[in-house]
Formats: C-alpha cells, structure tokens, sequence
C-alpha cells in the first residue's frame, strides 16, 4: 500500500509539473502571438472601429490603400458619408528600407567573416584587445554617437553631395551596428568547427584562402546564414540613425510615425504599417527557420 501511495503521488505530482509547464508555455505564446494577432485584427478594420475592442466588424484593406496612396482617398466603408484621407504613400519607404538594410548585409557579412575567420584561426599582436574593442562598441548608446556621425556626414561629400540624409550615410552607420555583432556571432561558429579539416587541406596544397572558401565556409553556412538574419533584422529595424542620418530619406521605421493628422494618431493606418514592417522579417524568418536551428545549435557547441 505504501508503495501505491508513493507511486500514485510520484504521478501526480509529475502530472501537475506538466500541467503547469504546458499553462506556462500557453501564456508564454499568448504573450507574444497576441499583441501580433491585435495589430494584424486592427489593420483591417474600418475607421470607426479602429478606436473600440470589438471583433464584429467588416474587413477591410482600406488602410493599407491609404498608406500605399499618394492621392487623396475616399473611404465610403457602406455608409451615407464619405470622408477624405490623405494618401501616406510608403512605397519609397519601402524601398529605402529594402535597399539600406539589403546593402548593409551584403557588404557586412563577407566582412565579418573574412575577420572571424582571421580572429579564430590567427594569432597576431593585440587580437585579443581588438575582440574586446569590437564588442565594447555594442555596449554604446546609439543616441551618443548619433550626433558626431550627423556632424561628420553632413561635412563628408560623395559624389558631390553631403552623405547626410543619403542612403549610403545610412548604411555605413548601420554597418557600424552590425559588423560587430556578426563578427563575435561568426567567431563562434568558426571556433566551433575542427581545426583538424582545415590541417588536412592545408597538407593537400591549399592556401588560406581556398581553405576558408571551399572548405570552412560550406560547413559554417548555417551559421553565417544565422548572422546574416539577425543582421538584416537589426538594420531593418533600426529607428533612431534612420531619423537622424536619414532625415527626408525615410526608411519604414521612420515612417510609422507620420500616421497622424488631424484626429492624432490614425491607429488603424498604423497597424496597416506595422504589418507591412513585420511581414518581410516574419517570411524570412520562416524561410530558413531549419539554418537557424543549426546554426544556433553549431556555435552552441564546441
């Protein structure tokens, strides 16, 4: 009997562990799919729904019609009234946001490997200083160094005008975001990788490059993959040198805020913004899901 007892409690209790892992789990996806799952909900309704909680309403694409306009729309949502709208016209926003953040991954990534290759395979004077360097300037403000790049890229001039408010200012700073962090973040899949392959095809006659290209780089793919994702997400994402470097030259983060007028802040347009900021990131993401698992799991272990 006692030993019933004991195993009847032993199940139980084991139960009641993944009954509440199982709750936890649920209210951990809620928290993150909900806010999501409201802004996609108020992107398509209709303007006098916009501002209640109710979920009976008519779909509509109106919104994402006003922001992709660059005329004045009229909205008649089944109603006597029609009522005007000033078209956002985003599409540049778009664009900007596609280039800036498509340049800087192409440009940053080949460089970040190139130099995570040469931190982990190389010896030489002061790597170790200029690894702690490289990661020191992560833990920057951004706002600090905000003003000394609007100061140096509205003096700076290529090809006979100022790199301020340009699409190349833009990018070089978010390159100063990101080459960092794709640097340590490339690093350790490097590490991770056996220095014994590299050996054998130096023995068969290849030079440093060739090993790197041919021989390293295949294998770390996923993890450069990896880093190429999470960098794309910080440059896509990045608000604060996109307002100030950027200036007229308005990326999608920047944009969202001109959703206003004169009711204040239009939140059903904004939503219709949101969603199209989140929709290039949520693809991709779900594109290479599998390299991202692998890549995670390579620089995770040695």
């Amino acid at each position: 009997m006692t030993t019933a007892a004991t195993g009847n409690r032993s199940g139980f209790r084991q139960q009641s562990a993944k009954a509440l892992e199982t709750a936890a789990l649920l209210l951990i996806i809620a928290f993150i799919v909900l806010p999501i799952l409201w802004l996609a909900i108020t992107a398509i309704k209709p303007q006098e729904k916009a501002y209640s909680t109710t979920l009976i309403f008519t779909p509509t694409l109106t919104n994402f019609e006003i922001i992709f306009s660059d005329t004045s729309v009229l909205i008649n949502e089944g109603t006597d009234r029609e009522r005007g709208e000033v078209g956002r016209n985003m599409i540049p926003n778009v664009f900007n946001s596609i280039i800036v953040s498509g340049a800087t991954i192409l440009i940053a990534i080949p460089l970040a490997t190139l130099a995570a290759y040469a931190f982990s395979r190389f010896q030489f004077l002061g790597n170790g200083v200029l690894l702690i360097w490289i990661l020191t300037t992560q833990f920057i403000p951004a706002i600090v160094v905000a003003i000394p790049f609007f100061t140096l890229f509205r003096n700076v001039v290529v090809f006979g005008k100022p790199l301020l408010g340009t699409q190349l200012g833009l990018i070089i700073v978010n390159m100063s975001i990101v080459l960092p962090y794709a640097i340590w973040m490339i690093k350790g899949f490097v590490d991770a990788l056996p220095g014994e392959i590299e050996e054998a095809a130096f023995v068969d006659g290849c030079n440093d490059f060739q090993i790197l290209f041919f021989i390293s780089l295949p294998l770390i793919r996923p993890g450069v993959l990896v880093a190429s994702v999470f960098a794309f997400i910080m440059s896509w994402n990045e608000f604060l040198f996109a307002l100030i470097i950027g200036r007229e030259m308005r990326t999608m983060q920047v944009a969202l805020m001109t959703t206003s007028g004169a009711r204040g802040i239009m939140w059903e347009q904004m939503a219709a913004a949101g969603l199209v900021v989140m929709v290039p990131i949520f693809f991709l993401a779900m594109f290479i899901r599998k390299n991202v698992v692998d890549g995670l799991t390579m620089g995770a272990v040695k």
